[in-house]
């Protein structure tokens, strides 16, 4: 997965994320707050435990397009920010894996946990990507799904 350029990093991969990488790119010299959030797979979901497998489906276009507007709408609530990443993994993820990453950085570690917090919700809520989960008793889609909300209706 190629690091970007620019202030912004967008991946959906069936690759391994790149934490350590992420983390590298996104720190700024004018930066003094870096916060990153990984999200792994764990053993349980809403009532099912054994999970030991996700899979994960992307509208690809649609997500990555949704992902752009997540960060750039970041960019414009907090103009102080140096970089925001958010790599999202599809295809199957077993326990421990990273299924996505969110790095922000800003000048303040305030606007960064603030961006941060704000980036991975709001990419939860709007960017088409489903979750099937694998578990002792049998597979299915997660239960937690919800409509997707458009980035601007978002606090």
């Amino acid at each position: 997965m190629q690091q970007p350029s620019g202030r912004s990093w967008i991946a959906l991969s069936d690759a391994p994320l790149p934490v350590g990488a992420v983390t590298e790119w996104a720190i700024r010299p004018e930066c003094g707050g870096l916060v990153l959030f990984v999200g792994t797979v764990r053993d349980h979901a809403d009532g099912r435990s054994g999970v030991h497998l996700l899979e994960y489906e992307a509208y690809v276009e649609q997500a990555e397009a949704k992902m752009r507007e997540v960060a750039d709408v970041a960019m414009q609530r907090w103009p102080v920010l140096g970089a925001v990443a958010l790599l999202h993994r599809v295809g199957a993820l077993e326990l421990g894996e990273a299924a996505v990453v969110v790095a922000v950085s800003a000048p303040h570690r305030g606007e960064a946990f603030d961006a941060a917090r704000w980036c991975i919700d709001t990419l939860k809520a709007t960017v088409p990507i489903w979750k099937k989960e694998h578990w002792d008793g049998g597979a299915d889609w997660g239960l937690a799904a919800t409509e997707l909300a458009d980035v601007s209706e978002l606090g």
